[in-house]
């Protein structure tokens, strides 16, 4: 088997055990990111854990919502002006590819103010506290459909993060060059 064929099986098994690593969370459970009922979207967000690599999936009726990503600053006072990303399908799936603080809201005049926005508090897979929000916020994958903008140099060391993809790494690397398997 050549370099680059070994390199292959490596990177596939490292994607296998990082993927299955990852949950999947629908912004408001079953009533989904609406106005509609008494959905509290602070309380909802406390009761999950977010992790690098997760996906968060935004359900809602695209004729009266979307969703917005923003700063902190924004995020407060409900400034829908300059939104980092604006999604518009009614079913978004965000990858979530950094850990820290991520700002949601519907940009739908009076939304926002009436509750319809979260703070999704991503930790990093060693499970330590998440930094306190700051201005900034740390970028995520676009949802599907949308066009992707150019990677930063360090997301393809993603796939390394946590326990699971060392694992995978030393698995591959195992099952090529002791075992002999391809």
């Amino acid at each position: 088997m050549s370099l680059l064929e070994s390199a292959v099986v490596v990177l596939m098994a490292m994607a296998v055990v990082h993927v299955s690593d990852a949950a999947v969370h629908k912004v408001g459970d079953s009533a989904g990111w609406t106005t509609i009922g008494n959905v509290d979207y602070k309380q909802w967000a406390a009761a999950k854990t977010f992790r690098v690599g997760d996906i968060i999936i935004f359900e809602y009726n695209a004729q009266f919502h979307n969703v917005m990503r923003v700063t902190h600053a924004m995020y407060k006072t409900c400034n829908v002006s300059i939104p980092l990303d604006t999604f518009t399908t009614g079913n978004d799936s965000i990858t979530i590819t950094s850990k820290g603080h991520h700002f949601f809201f519907c940009g739908v005049p009076g939304h926002c103010q009436a509750g319809q926005k979260v703070d999704i508090n991503v930790m990093p897979h060693n499970l330590s506290p998440a930094p306190t929000p700051s201005a900034s916020v740390s970028p995520i994958a676009p949802a599907t459909g949308v066009p992707v903008p150019s990677p930063s140099k360090a997301a393809p060391w993603n796939v390394l993060e946590g326990g699971f993809g060392l694992l995978g790494l030393a698995m591959a690397f195992f099952a090529h060059f002791v075992c002999g398997y391809a």
